[in-house]
Formats: structure tokens, C-alpha cells, sequence
């Protein structure tokens, strides 16, 4: 009996070792058309084969952004372009965080990898929903154009509310935290690839980018600007940089020597890709732009000598081919750039088979989830800066019996999601949040002024204003194609035309993203008046009034609106047509219009006067701040400002509301710094929110009343006018930012307040610390109010007077700790000798011998000038360096 059952087991392991030794044989023997596609090679080996198996057109075919499909090797065409700068964008669904300077303002660099870690598991599951679809184009694959790390130094640059903010320490913690989150950790593959933009020197203005060149010297280049992007490669192990459309000291930053060999390649080790800014390279030869060389092809040549790899444009192709025929660049070079687009594609996984990338098994329903909103909010709560909060008129009491919502940033949908968004299934705007917080209340809402004179707040167009024959709205015609050919394939009577498209288009419940729409009626207003009518989307629109074209745009990546202003007479007929042809993952088609020749502050004034108590929201809006736009209104640029103030009819409306005396609380939402001058004198309370994300509403709302006690830091310094600031086109950090400028701010840098009162106590640091040592800091944090909050801790360093033109003081630290009532934590800091150097004129680091100043609180130390947040404590100690 024994002796049967050790046959037994014998045979059952001589079985087990047979099968494995069948698997293994098995493995071994698959075959491969090419050698590049056994993943058992390395990374190195599998790229130096594909690249070797192509000829020169195919190669300079992979190095543009919308690379075709080689299908001799199997290789499937591949669209670099995506962007997911506060959640994954313009590829529909998806969430929606709060804008980048929003993200930056919560001070939480935990806060920052979470929310980064969601973006990118929404990524993935976007990405192989489409692949799995046979979906490769624009915005629906893994290389990300984000995140932005400029350095924020001038409040009218449109495109700051891209950025963590004015701080190079602020910007790099932020930076490194998302860039980690959105790259993962897997030894084998990278999640996404993320891409630290733009290389380096660039901040505006949007106008004049294609033809500027910055100078600055070496000490600002090296302390200021390229901080952030040192962090981002050394620490975060970025995969891309993205270089910048203007000159920096007389070089083209898509062909710098010195900022892509010397610094990027030769000193920091860069070993990813760097992609130009769309349609840089051509800035090199096109007239009135910085005209370096004279054809597209040298153009192209110098670009890929000094370093770029892959253009987001079409320059390289095919005048790169030219370029090596005429013996502008070696085909080695190619080779290089080559391989390092590669890389990236065979480190995201592309491929492999999915069961070999653990991040191709997350799954489709992590986009827009009920965890991803809930960061979402708690984010958008975080970003919520409380600047002035005079006699504790906040929290307001949740019983209040009526109140009146003011202003045209109460309740529009776009305020909330900044630039570079994708498309939230929810939309909490002001007066949603707080008319379901008020359940009870009378809650009254005009909208009081439009955002700036010229430009009108729009609404859809009722369908009760359109006609298609005996029924009330448009004839839609929808083909499955972009061009209107053939037959269309489904007609229908569309009520209104405001449609965001999300999962799924409107013809067949697939993926497809071109698809075209005619539609075709009559507008007949209700009331007479001078009108504008507009039509909003991302895709081509050509738009008909009594078979007239009245206006048409193209393609673009950010929505774009096209008008027309005409006076309309109540009753009459005017014949429509709009022609909207879609090539987008994120397909939108908004009509709306607005009657110019309203009277919005009278209605205003009355309800004013009903209720208890008014909140005006004001502000901005990225329909007027933000990227190369053609907006050119009384205080804005082109997407930048002219001017920091409030627009004048906003300030109109706030003197009017503040003249009836009654109490009033001023909400601005925004993407950059404004000069509220008036509001700080005269309007008790201020709440910052920026453009806060699809739950903004929400948190706003629960700040007013008292449901999250505001813990947000400003991330920038609000100046009191554009008088105090240096000429825009200057890039000299002389009077700029907290750390150079010596007036009186309205709002500093670091600043914001709570609902609880903070102390610090026992503040633990060396007297002397030997030279190039770290500096350990300890400090206790007190809740010494009456509620539950979050404090910011901020440490600040203060460099010996013997060194010439260094910061009045800079931010080298800063944790923010959950604090009950009457807790008490102790926070610790390790500050590296790098934090405590000093750049000098050649930006070299120096460190000798001297005394420098700590300081430990809840804002920056002897903010001169500004009076408030007397409450927040700040302990400075002197130490001698030796």
C-alpha cells in the first residue's frame, strides 16, 4: 500500500515537471515576424530593431505628432497628442478637478498624487476602451501634454491658471507629486507618460510668443525658472518635456543648445523625449516670427539637431526626409530621436499583450466614479482661500430665511472648469450647491452684469425661439460622416441644440468621432432687441441666416465661439442653417445667444433688496483669460490681461449692492490674481475659489455656511494695480513675485484664513549648523479655536545681507496637518543645504559662512503693508551658518 502511494506521487511529479517543460518548450519556440516583438527582449533590444527595420520616410513619418500606421511591420498609427492637465481632457466623460492654480493653492502635495493617481487610472481605462475600438487618434492615447510648471510671475498671463503658481519650491512639489502619480510605480511599465512644459523660460504674453525672445540672467534662470524642471526630471524621472515657442537669450526653445543639450541632456541626464509646442518649429522661418532660418526644412533640421524629437505640427514631415538627402542632419540623428519615441511607446506597453500590463486591467468604470468624485469635491474644497472674513461675518447661519445670489459667475457651467478640461456629468454651480444646501430658503438669482462690457453672458436658444416646420425646434440631418456625404442616416427634430455629447454619439452608440450634423429651421425671438447669436463647439462650424454665412471656424482643441450681432424684431422668421462637422473624442454643439440691449442691474437692486443677505459671485472666466485667444476687450489682451482690476461693470454692480447696506459676501472665481481694491474696503467677506471643478458649487457653498472651515493658501501675490508691476515682456525677477517685490500687496503670498485660530510654540532649531548640513525644524501647532480645521505651515528662509539681490525671503517648506479643536501636533522640516544657498550672478550655488532667518506660521513673516490675518502666528529664528 505504501509503496502504490509513493508510485503514485512519482508519477503525479514526473507529470507536472513534463507539462512545465512542454510550457517552457512552448514559449520558447512562438515565433515573431520581427524581432522586435518578443517581450522577452529588453527595451533597448526591441527598439534598436524596429528603428532598424525602417526606411527614412518611415522614420521622419513617427517623429510628427499624428504618426501613421506602418503596416509592413505591423506597427499601428499612433496619436501622441493628449492633455490632462485637472482631469483627462477633450476625450468626453471624465472628471473634473479644479484648475491647476486651484490645485496649487491647497498646498498639499498628498492631495496633489491622489488626484494625479485617479487622472491616470482614467487614462488607462479611456485608452484601451478606444484601442479596444480601433480608436488611435487625437486624445485617446497615453502620452500626456501636462503638466504645466511655468513659474507664474505676471498676473496678466493668461494661461497662469495652468500653473501651481509663482513659487519654483511650491511648483516642484506639486509637480514632482503629479508627475509621479501619473507615470505609477511598475518596475517594467510606465502608467501614462507625463510631459513638464514649457521649457523654460515662458509666461507670456499669449500675442507675441510665436516672435519674443526673454533674456534673463543666470541667477534667474537658475533660482526661478528652471527649479521646477530639475525637480521634475531628478526626482519625478519625467518622461517628456514639452519646449516653448519663444527665443530665450537668442536661441528658439525648440533649438536651444543650451537649454536642451547643455542643461537638459549633458547636466541633468535626461534620458526621455522632448516634443515641440504645436507648430513651433515652424515659428523658425515663417515671416514676422523669429525667422532663424529660411525653409521648413532647415527648420526642421535644426530643431531635431539641437534636440527635439518628435513636433507637434508637420514640419518634419516630410522636410526632414529633404534635410538628410541634402545633407542638413544625419539619418544618425534621426535614429536617436527615434528611439526615444520609441521607448516610450514600448515602455506605456503599446506592444505587448494587455495581460503583461497590469494598468491595461483597470477597468472602464473608475471614469467618472463615485471615489473620483469625492477627490473631486475634497479638492475643490481644499482650493478655497478665505481673504478677508471682517467681524466673522462667515460662516452664514444655515437658517438664513432669503438670500440673493448676484452676478454672472452665479450660474455658468464653464466658470467652473477652467482651460484643458474634459467633460463632468455634473455641473455644481453656485446657485445649484446652495439651493439644495437652503431647501427652506427663498433663494433669489439675477445675473446683475454681464462678465465684462462686450461680452454677454450666453444661453441656449429655447426651443420655444426655433421652428422646424409645425414643431418647435430644429430639423436635424446626421451623416456618418464629416463632409455631409451621401444620404444621411438619421433625421429627427432636435427641441434645442445643446448637446455634449459623452460615451456615446448620436448615430450609431459607438466610439466614432466623425460624424456631421445639418441643421436647418428658423429662429423667431420673442421679444425685439439686439441680439447676439453664437454657436460653441470644437469642431468646424459654418453657420447660415437667410442663407447667408454669418460666420465659420475650424477645428480647435479648446472650444471656440463663433458670433454674429444683429437686432431681431419679435415674431419674425429668420431661415437657419448650421453645419457642424466633428472630428473629436469630445464632440460639443451649444446655440446659444444673449440680448445685448438687457437691463441686468435694475432686476439685481430689487432682489437685493428682498433678501437678508446677497453673495455676489465675479470674477473672470476662461472664455476671456487664457491660451492665444481673440478676445480683445477693456482690460484683456488676446487671452492675457491689460489690466489686473475687476472688469468695471462688475465693479459697478458691487457699488451698487453694497450701497443698500445690507450684508454682503464677495465669491470671485478666476484663474489669475485681481486688484479688488474696493471690494477689500468696503465688502467684509472674500472667498477665493478659482475655477473649482465640477463639484465647485458644493464647496463653496460649504464654506459660506460653515459645513468645511477654508483652509486654502494663495499661490500667488494679489498686487493693488498693474502699475506696481514691471513691463510684461520683461522676465528679470526685479520686483516680481513675493520673494522680489518690495511694495505692499493687497493679498500676500501664503495667505488665507479659517474659522479657528492656530498658535506655535516651541519652535526647535540649531543655533549654529555646520556648512552644507541639513537644518532640522520642529515646531507644535495648536487648534486654539472653536472648531475643527486645516492649517498650512509655512517656512520661509531669509538669506545674510551680504549677499546681493537675493529673495526678501523664500518658501523652503510647508506641511498642512488636520487639527481638532484644542489638538496639538508637532511638524518637522529637514531643510537641505541647497534650500539655505544663495544663486549667485553666474547661478552657482553659494554657501559660507554667515547667519540666516527661519521662519515658522501661517504665512509669510513681515509682510509689510498688510494688515490682515493679525490672528496667524509666525516664529522666526536667527541660526549661524559655520
Amino acid at each position: 500500500m505504501k509503496l502504490t502511494n509513493v508510485l503514485l506521487k512519482i508519477k503525479k511529479e514526473l507529470l507536472i515537471v513534463i507539462v512545465l517543460l512542454v510550457s517552457i518548450s512552448c514559449g520558447k519556440s512562438k515565433t515573431y515576424q520581427f524581432k522586435f516583438q518578443n517581450p522577452t527582449l529588453s527595451t533597448e533590444e526591441r527598439v534598436s530593431d524596429l528603428v532598424s527595420q525602417m526606411t527614412l520616410k518611415e522614420k521622419v513619418s513617427q517623429m510628427r505628432y499624428d504618426a501613421p500606421a506602418i503596416e509592413r511591420l505591423g506597427l499601428p498609427e499612433y496619436n501622441w497628442w493628449n492633455e490632462c492637465l485637472h482631469g483627462v481632457a477633450r476625450a468626453g466623460e471624465a472628471t473634473v478637478f479644479p484648475q491647476a492654480i486651484g490645485m496649487g493653492a491647497t498646498f498639499n502635495e498628498d492631495l496633489m498624487f491622489n488626484v494625479g493617481t485617479a487622472i491616470s487610472d482614467e487614462a488607462r481605462a479611456k485608452y484601451h476602451h478606444f484601442s479596444n475600438n480601433n480608436k488611435r487618434g487625437i486624445y485617446q492615447g497615453l502620452t500626456f501634454w501636462t503638466p504645466n510648471i511655468n513659474i507664474f510671475r505676471d498676473p496678466r498671463w493668461g494661461r497662469g491658471q495652468e500653473t501651481y503658481g509663482e513659487d519654483p519650491y511650491l511648483t516642484s512639489r506639486m509637480g514632482v507629486n503629479f508627475i509621479k502619480a501619473l507615470q505609477g510605480d511598475d518596475p517594467n511599465y510606465l502608467k501614462v507618460v507625463a510631459t513638464a512644459k514649457h521649457f523654460a523660460v515662458h509666461s507670456g504674453p499669449e500675442k507675441s510668443r510665436h516672435e519674443d525672445n526673454y533674456l534673463t540672467s543666470d541667477k534667474d534662470l537658475r533660482e526661478t525658472y528652471l527649479p521646477a524642471f530639475e525637480s521634475a526630471i531628478k526626482e519625478a524621472k519625467v518622461h517628456s518635456i514639452m519646449c516653448a515657442y519663444n527665443r530665450y537669450n537668442d536661441e528658439a526653445c525648440c533649438g536651444s543648445n543650451l537649454l536642451l543639450q547643455n542643461i537638459l541632456r549633458n547636466e541633468w541626464n535626461f534620458e526621455g523625449y522632448v516634443v515641440s509646442d504645436c507648430w513651433a518649429i515652424n515659428d523658425f522661418w515663417e515671416p514676422g516670427k523669429h525667422e532663424l532660418v529660411k525653409t521648413p526644412s532647415e527648420a526642421a533640421a535644426l530643431a531635431v539637431d539641437r534636440g527635439t524629437d518628435l513636433n507637434c505640427g508637420s514640419v518634419f514631415d516630410p522636410n526632414l526626409t529633404e534635410a538628410v538627402l541634402k545633407e542638413m542632419i544625419d539619418e544618425e540623428k534621426i535614429d536617436i530621436a527615434l528611439s526615444r519615441l520609441m521607448t516610450a511607446r514600448f515602455k506605456l506597453g503599446m506592444f505587448d499583450e494587455d495581460e503583461n500590463v497590469e494598468y491595461s486591467k483597470i477597468p472602464y468604470s473608475v471614469v467618472a466614479s463615485k471615489k473620483h468624485y469625492a477627490l473631486s469635491e475634497k479638492a475643490a474644497r481644499e482650493s478655497m482661500i478665505l481673504l478677508k472674513n471682517e467681524n466673522d461675518l462667515l460662516p452664514l447661519n444655515k437658517n438664513i430665511t432669503s438670500l440673493a445670489l448676484i452676478g454672472p459667475n452665479t450660474n455658468f457651467e464653464q466658470v467652473l472648469l477652467g482651460n484643458y478640461h474634459g467633460t463632468p456629468n455634473n455641473y455644481y454651480t453656485p446657485l445649484k450647491a446652495i439651493q439644495e444646501k437652503l431647501p427652506n430658503a427663498t433663494i433669489y438669482y439675477e445675473q446683475g452684469c454681464e462678465i465684462a462690457e462686450g461680452w454677454p453672458l450666453l444661453s441656449p436658444i429655447p426651443s420655444n425661439s426655433l421652428k422646424n416646420g409645425g414643431l418647435k425646434g430644429l430639423k436635424g440631418e446626421y451623416f456618418t460622416n464629416k463632409e455631409f456625404k451621401g444620404e444621411a442616416e438619421l433625421i429627427r427634430n432636435d427641441t434645442d441644440v445643446d448637446f455634449s455629447w459623452l460615451n456615446k454619439k448620436p448615430l450609431d452608440n459607438s466610439v466614432s468621432d466623425e460624424f456631421s450634423v445639418r441643421w436647418t429651421g428658423e429662429l423667431i425671438p420673442k421679444e425685439n432687441g439686439n441680439y447676439r447669436v453664437a454657436f460653441k463647439a470644437r469642431s468646424g462650424v459654418k453657420m447660415y441666416v437667410n442663407d447667408s454665412l454669418r460666420f465659420e471656424f475650424s477645428n480647435d482643441h479648446e472650444a471656440k465661439t463663433g458670433y454674429f450681432e444683429e437686432q431681431l424684431i419679435a415674431g419674425e422668421s429668420y431661415k437657419l442653417k448650421i453645419e457642424y462637422s466633428n472630428y473629436h473624442t469630445d464632440p460639443q454643439a451649444h446655440l446659444l445667444w444673449a440680448k445685448l440691449d438687457k437691463d441686468l442691474l435694475k432686476p439685481a437692486i430689487e432682489v437685493a433688496k428682498k433678501a437678508e443677505a446677497v453673495i455676489l459671485f465675479l470674477g473672470l472666466t476662461p472664455e476671456i483669460e487664457g491660451e492665444e485667444m481673440s478676445v480683445v476687450l477693456e482690460g484683456f489682451d488676446k487671452g492675457d490681461r491689460s489690466d489686473i482690476k475687476l472688469p468695471a461693470s462688475q465693479v459697478k454692480l458691487m457699488k451698487e449692492i453694497q450701497a443698500l447696506g445690507k450684508p454682503t459676501i464677495l465669491v470671485l472665481m478666476n484663474g489669475s490674481a485681481i486688484a479688488v481694491n474696493w471690494a477689500d474696503k468696503n465688502i467684509p467677506a472674500i472667498l477665493e475659489a478659482w475655477y473649482p471643478g465640477e463639484f465647485g458649487g458644493k464647496a463653496i457653498a460649504d464654506v459660506l455656511f460653515g459645513d468645511y472651515n477654508p483652509s486654502g493658501r494663495l499661490p500667488v501675490t494679489f498686487y493693488k494695480s498693474v502699475n506696481d508691476l514691471p513691463d510684461f515682456k520683461s522676465y528679470a525677477m526685479k520686483n516680481r513675485t513675493y520673494r522680489y517685490f518690495k511694495n505692499a500687496p493687497l493679498y500676500p503670498f501664503g495667505h488665507g484664513l479659517s474659522y479657528t485660530n492656530f498658535t506655535y510654540s516651541n519652535v526647535i532649531v540649531p543655533e549654529s549648523v555646520t556648512i552644507h548640513k541639513n537644518i532640522p525644524v520642529s515646531v507644535e501647532v495648536t487648534n486654539s479655536g472653536d472648531l475643527d480645521g486645516d492649517e498650512v505651515v509655512q517656512l520661509y528662509v531669509t538669506l545674510d545681507k551680504k549677499y546681493k539681490n537675493t529673495p526678501i525671503r523664500s518658501l523652503i517648506g510647508f506641511k498642512r496637518v488636520h487639527l481638532k479643536k484644542g489638538e496639538t501636533k508637532t511638524v518637522s522640516f529637514l531643510v537641505e543645504p541647497k534650500q539655505y544657498a544663495a544663486i549667485n550672478e553666474y547661478g552657482e550655488q553659494d554657501i559660507t559662512s554667515g547667519s540666516i532667518k527661519l521662519s515658522v506660521g501661517g504665512k509669510q513673516p513681515n509682510v509689510e503693508g498688510f494688515t490682515g490675518a493679525k490672528s496667524t502666528q509666525v516664529i522666526t529664528k536667527v541660526l549661524t551658518i559655520n
